[in-house]
C-alpha cells in the first residue's frame, strides 16, 4: 500500500500562503504608502515559506478565515 505524503499546506490551521507578482506588489505598496521593507516579515525557514518555495524578497499573500470579516488578507516579505 502507497503511502500519501501530506503537505504542510492540506492542514486545516494553515491558511493560504501564495507569492504574489510584481503588478499585485506595485498596488499593494501604493495602496499603503509604504515600501516593500515596511511589510511584515517572515522568515525563509518557516515551513510554509519553504513548501511554497517562496525566495528572500518575496512577497507571501496569506489568506485566513474570519468570523468578522469571511477572510482576512495579510502580507509578509520574506527575509533570509
Amino acid at each position: 500500500m502507497k503511502k500519501r505524503k501530506i503537505t504542510i499546506l492540506e492542514h486545516e490551521l494553515v491558511p493560504k500562503h501564495e507569492i504574489i507578482g510584481e503588478g499585485e506588489i506595485k498596488e499593494l505598496l501604493n495602496k499603503y504608502i509604504i515600501k516593500k521593507e515596511q511589510l511584515p516579515k517572515i522568515k525563509s525557514s518557516d515551513p510554509v515559506i519553504k513548501e511554497i518555495k517562496a525566495e528572500v524578497g518575496d512577497v507571501v499573500k496569506i489568506t485566513r478565515k474570519s468570523r468578522t470579516a469571511g477572510k482576512f488578507l495579510s502580507y509578509r516579505l520574506v527575509i533570509e
